[in-house]
Formats: C-alpha cells, sequence, structure tokens
C-alpha cells in the first residue's frame, strides 16, 4: 500500500472535453462508447455478494461486500492487452478507511503522448470473523482487564516516582518535574535504562500487558475487510475529494524539446500522427468490449 495525496496539474488535452474540432469529436465519440463500457465493466466487477460478519459486541449480522481482486484482475488483464504501452502496473492506494485501486499507462505516438487513467475508489469497512474463536477471546480479554482492577495507575505512578528518584540520583535534584520529564524523555539511554528498572519492579503488571497485547493481535487476525464503492462516474477533483466511483481518463500530451505541452494545435497534426492517435484510442474501446462481451 501506499499513502496517496495527488495534485492534478492542467497540462494536457482531456479526450473529451467540449470542442468544435472535427478531429477532436471523433475522439470524443470513441470516448464516450470507452467511458459507458468502462462503466459496464465496473459495475459487474463490484457486484455485491452477501457476507456473514460478527460486531465487536459478538452479534452477528449479513452485510453486501464484492471482491476488489475482480477488479484487480481486470486491470491486469485490460494492461496485459495494451502490447505497446508503458504501464505502471496495478497498484493499490489508501487514507485510512479509503481506498484505491488504479492503474496509469502512456504511449509514445512521435512527437505526441497518449495517456490512460483508470482508477477506482472504494471504502473499506471491518467486521470480525463470525466463528466462536472471536467469542472466546474477548471473554479472556474482559476478565483480563477485569483482574487488572488498578494496577496500571499505580505501574504509572511507580515510574513517574523511579524516573524523578533516578534522575535525582544523577545531580538533578532541584529541576522542576516538568523539566526532568524532558530531560528523561530526550536521553533515549537513560529511558531504557529507567523502562528496565520499572519493569523490574512490576514483573506482574508486565506480564498481563503481555497477555492482553497478545489477545489483541489475535483478534486482529480475525478481521476481515469488507468492501463498498458506488459505480458513477466521477472526475479527478471528485476522486481527491474522496468520493466513492470510478475514474477513466484520456489526455493528449504534445513533446517540445523533451517537455510535455498541454496546448495542442491540431493544425499542426499531421494524419499519420491523426491515424496513430485515433487507432490506439480505438483499441482501448475493443479492449474494453472484448472484455464485456
Amino acid at each position: 500500500m501506499i499513502e496517496f495525496k495527488e495534485v492534478y496539474e492542467r497540462n494536457h488535452m482531456r479526450i473529451g472535453n467540449t470542442t468544435n474540432n472535427k478531429f477532436f469529436l471523433e475522439l470524443n465519440e470513441i470516448n464516450e462508447k470507452i467511458q459507458d463500457n468502462f462503466l459496464k465493466k465496473i459495475l459487474h466487477e463490484t457486484r455485491n455478494v452477501n457476507c456473514d460478519v460478527m460486531l465487536g459486541d459478538s452479534t452477528t449480522k449479513e452485510v453486501q461486500t464484492f471482491d476488489i481482486k475482480n477488479v484487480e484482475n481486470f486491470l491486469e488483464k485490460f494492461q496485459s492487452k495494451l502490447l505497446k504501452w508503458n504501464s505502471q502496473g496495478v497498484v493499490y492506494s489508501s487514507d485510512e478507511d479509503l481506498r484505491r485501486i488504479f492503474t496509469k499507462s502512456e504511449i509514445k505516438i512521435n512527437n505526441y503522448i497518449l495517456s490512460l487513467h483508470i482508477s477506482l475508489q472504494y471504502h473499506v469497512l471491518l467486521y470480525y470473523k463470525p466463528v466462536q474463536k472471536v467469542i472466546d477471546l474477548q471473554k479472556e480479554l474482559a476478565k483480563l482487564i477485569d483482574s487488572q482492577g488498578n494496577s496500571e495507575s499505580k505501574y504509572e505512578d511507580e515510574s513517574e516516582r523511579l524516573i524523578i528518584e533516578k534522575l535525582n540520583e544523577l545531580g538533578f535534584k532541584d529541576m522542576p518535574k516538568q523539566k526532568l520529564f524532558e530531560l528523561f524523555y530526550n536521553d533515549e539511554e537513560l529511558a531504557e535504562k529507567i523502562k528496565k528498572m520499572i519493569n523490574d519492579s512490576q514483573p506482574e503488571v508486565i506480564d498481563i500487558q503481555t497477555k492482553k497485547n497478545d489477545l489483541f493481535r489475535k483478534l486482529d487476525n480475525l478481521l476481515i475487510e469488507t468492501f463498498h464503492t458506488t459505480a458513477v462516474r466521477i472526475d479527478e477533483q471528485k476522486l481527491v475529494n474522496g468520493e466513492e466511483g470510478c475514474l477513466c481518463n484520456l489526455d493528449l500530451e504534445y513533446v517540445d524539446k523533451g517537455a510535455k505541452q498541454g496546448l495542442i494545435d491540431v493544425s499542426l497534426i499531421n494524419e499519420d500522427d491523426k491515424f496513430l492517435i485515433k487507432e490506439n484510442i480505438k483499441k482501448i474501446l475493443d479492449v474494453i468490449l472484448n472484455e464485456n462481451s
């Protein structure tokens, strides 16, 4: 997974934008078919299935989810059929419960670059598996917490006492308590030494905490992810804003002396380049149509 915070630069000609140019109108017509069939494919791949889950209070319920692996397989297969395109592959990104699966690819056509961005944004909800083991672990954890009583507060008091005592021994006797703690947290070697003293002085508390951590870890291993999205087309702004949906963008850029230019003078595109640009966009449509057949 990668964390994502994207900023989009409008340095391209977006296929599908309003235009009066005959060539771009032809591209827009093909693009509209791509958009319609892409949405149909996403609708199919994110079809809901019922799934039994358990809540934190041990009650069970039925929820709807889809298999994100279906979307991944579609994108991988789709990319594999665009033979001459350069692609970064299928990528997942996450921001807490918001997830995105996407792929970006491009093809160089003489002095032009045609790029494709396909993305699905969805949410993840966590539940427990509906198994007895979850209930058993929760009961064991509750007993452990009850038996611990106020030992945690005693542990904190003892920790504070030992920190001050040790720092006083080192000659920081008249220093205000706040300054003592700042000194403690800024000295890693000293902090580790005092932490060991604290742990050694209260082994029963450390033992309980270790058991609690182990139970939490076992419960975490029994969590399952369910997925939810809305199969609608969204634009890049809605994608950045965290809205659910899918996106399929085609952009055309002109390369001048190694630099990409978004301002394209259509009159300068020769007929051979027009033909290749159009054929590559038609190839995208053909691949999606084959996937939907």
